[in-house]
């Protein structure tokens, strides 16, 4: 902006025979700091128009740098305007250094390259805006739908903790009730400590149900059924070799070591192990490998490439993976799911058990 403005100066002052000090140097100053300054944007276009239909070519590089600035901002006709009056003034005023020479329409072309490359700028401008808006508008959606995604299973795990604890809250109050109908062989003691017993967990059972239950998003009879055990995740693997998928499975320990809660994630772990396989490797065999411990739950589900792999079969959308990495977290462990070595596929787990504190005698 600088070097054009004085490029003008120098060839304002050439073509009044070298002078420097005189009205069209200022003019010429006058539009350089209203391009560069950015005021309304009809000011430097104004100036720089009737610069070079008064005075010519010395300031046509000022006014093709204002005819860009329209052009880019999508005011066309006045960018059009603004050629036509500067050749006409030109015309008609016949300034030592003419807009129509040294031939009669090379101003005419620069004017339109001015107009074509604003233009040109404009679009690349707007369209680089639109791929960011849009980039940042598809980094939102993923932001929010991951956050109902952890939402959505963080009401699951309320959801089947409910039914866990409702059970065994439920248990204890009805063999209290049937203890404390044996009044006659029992101290007053025990009958009373019974009593708060079974009020205890009656109390608990209600505040569990007042809390947890609104987080139910489906409470239809269909669906109310029992939390999935190591049953039903023995019933799903024998479901998945129906539909022709070889899993090869190894249990260590016992369901009964692990908590409840333990064992619900293995449920929902080995699923959607299963779910990813049959879609990005199908026909390649399933090694799953659960260990109850204690210390801690292990689960291991591994799979090598499928051998009929499809291009762009199908679209993670990881979110599956995002909801089990939130079960895993809030029961104090660990997921991990990537590449395991030799182009297979691996999904690990580790959750600890909690530790449970015992006082020893008192001495």
């Amino acid at each position: 902006m600088v070097l054009l403005t004085l490029a003008a100066v120098q060839n304002g002052a050439s073509s009044a025979g070298g002078h420097y000090v005189a009205i069209r140097s200022a003019v010429a100053l006058a539009c350089g700091l209203a391009l560069l300054l950015r005021g309304p944007w009809w000011l430097a276009p104004a100036l720089t128009t009737a610069a070079a239909g008064v005075w010519g070519w010395p300031m046509l590089p000022l006014l093709l740098l204002a005819l860009f600035d329209l052009a880019a901002r999508r005011h066309i006709w006045a960018a059009v305007t603004c050629s036509a009056l500067a050749l006409a003034g030109n015309a008609v005023l016949h300034p030592t250094v003419s807009l129509w020479s040294p031939q009669q329409y090379g101003s005419a072309l620069f004017l339109l390259l001015a107009v074509v490359a604003g233009l040109w700028m404009g679009n690349r401008r707007r369209l680089v805006d639109a791929l960011n808006a849009q980039v940042e508008y598809l980094r939102t959606e993923r932001e929010l739908r991951e956050q109902a995604a952890r939402m959505a299973e963080r009401s699951a795990i309320a959801a089947e903790m409910h039914d866990v604890l409702a059970h065994r809250l439920s248990l204890i109050a009805l063999h209290t009730g049937v203890l404390a109908t044996k009044k006659d062989t029992l101290p007053a003691p025990v009958i009373e400590r019974l009593s708060l017993l079974r009020t205890a967990s009656t109390d608990a059972l209600t505040d569990l149900r007042d809390v947890l239950g609104a987080l139910r998003t489906d409470t239809s009879p269909a669906t109310d059924r029992p939390a999935p055990v190591l049953r039903d995740v023995e019933e799903m693997i024998g479901q998945a070799r129906a539909a022709g998928q070889f899993v090869d499975t190894t249990v260590e320990g016992s369901p009964e070591q692990a908590p409840a809660a333990h064992r619900l994630a293995v449920y929902r772990l080995v699923q959607e192990a299963l779910t990813n396989a049959r879609k990005h490797a199908a026909d390649a065999p399933v090694r799953v490998r659960i260990d109850y411990g204690p210390p801690a739950t292990l689960i291991e589900v591994t799979n090598p490439p499928g051998p009929n792999i499809r291009g762009a079969q199908a679209v993670a959308s990881g979110f599956g993976l995002i909801g089990l990495r939130e079960r895993v977290e809030a029961l104090g462990g660990h997921l991990n799911a990537g590449p395991g070595g030799a182009g297979t596929w691996r999904l690990a787990a580790r959750i600890p058990h909690p530790v449970t504190e015992q006082n020893g005698p008192l001495t």
